[in-house]
């Protein structure tokens, strides 16, 4: 355990400020590889993930962000390869962002009871802008007396970026930390310094019950789980339980600042319904504002698949499941 929380500790003094924020997902353990590298081959041999998320619709253009990953576990190296590709769109100037990532983990066994796994992502970012679809002033002024705006060099900007994380799990708790942009990529339009800052996320939780049959591993569960984030000037914890009946899961969430008081001390109720084989995960969540946008917004809409599947199913390989929750 000293050694789990030495790892922590570098994580933590890592973090510095920045000044935005990148895309969330309620259903953070749907899309793992998202969420921390370590969970790279965190599965019995193969993964496929779909993850879909609108956000605000009511309110003027789309918020919409896409995510697509796949994974694969090599038993024989303790090791998991993974790609993940995702597709942020905001607003109706269509600003987008797009990241094309490697991920690599590998699972290190500490004790009878404990293991850990450390992971690595490599990433191709680029963010882009439709700058003939944004209006300004200077169109909208009756006597044209503003000065007009000029379109930005470029309409996409590339850059790489690298992210690495940390995770610690026995049967019944899981812990991990992530830290993003290490390479702090330069993102701006107009050849200047923008750099994204760090992101710095903590998660974890336990199940509290969990029941199971001869011939299958978890019958019912209750498990209870955090997420805690900050980038830039943004600071953000969701804390939520999920009761799992087979085939059904439940899950309800808030998002906020339990400590704090402020703009930032309530967010969202996220609930959430799924549906759970031993293949595949299906799950619909609905964030329900409850800030001061809360007549405005629309709230926000997640649909998540997950399939996984074993190369050759008569081959029995030992798995040391990670028991956070797949939604």
């Amino acid at each position: 355990m000293k050694r789990i929380f030495i790892v922590f500790g570098i994580f933590w003094v890592v973090w510095t400020e920045g000044v935005s924020q990148d895309p969330q997902f309620s259903q953070f353990y749907a899309n793992q590889l998202y969420l921390a590298p370590s969970f790279a081959g965190a599965t019995e041999e193969n993964r496929i993930s779909l993850n879909h998320r609108n956000q605000w619709p009511a309110l003027p253009g789309v918020f919409l962000t896409y995510s697509f990953s796949a994974d694969r576990y090599f038993s024989n190296f303790n090791s998991g390869v993974g790609l993940i590709a995702l597709h942020d769109r905001a607003g109706s100037g269509r600003l987008s962002n797009t990241i094309v990532g490697l991920l690599y983990s590998y699972n290190i066994q500490l004790n009878e009871s404990w293991h850990i796994r450390p992971g690595v992502n490599f990433m191709y970012t680029r963010l882009g802008i439709d700058f003939n679809r944004l209006v300004f002033n200077d169109q909208l002024s009756p006597g044209g007396t503003t000065p007009q705006t000029e379109p930005p060099p470029f309409d996409s900007k590339p850059d790489i970026d690298f992210s690495s994380s940390v995770l610690a799990y026995n049967e019944r708790i899981w812990i991990g930390s992530t830290v993003d942009h290490l390479l702090k990529p330069n993102q701006s339009l107009y050849g200047e310094e923008t750099i994204v800052p760090l992101k710095f996320s903590v998660f974890g939780g336990m199940q509290i019950i969990k029941r199971c049959r001869l011939l299958n591993p978890i019958d019912e569960s209750l498990s209870a789980a955090f997420l805690f984030k900050t980038q830039g000037g943004y600071t953000q914890m969701d804390l939520g339980m999920y009761w799992f009946k087979e085939p059904l899961v439940f899950g309800v969430w808030w998002r906020g600042l339990p400590f704090f008081k402020g703009h930032f001390d309530r967010d969202a109720v996220i609930l959430l319904v799924g549906y759970k084989t031993s293949n595949l995960h299906i799950g619909y969540s609905y964030d329900l504002t409850i800030s001061s946008l809360i007549t405005h917004t629309g709230g926000a809409h997640e649909i998540s698949l997950v399939y996984e599947f074993r190369s050759n199913p008569r081959r029995k390989i030992k798995v040391h499941a990670i028991p956070c929750p797949e939604f």
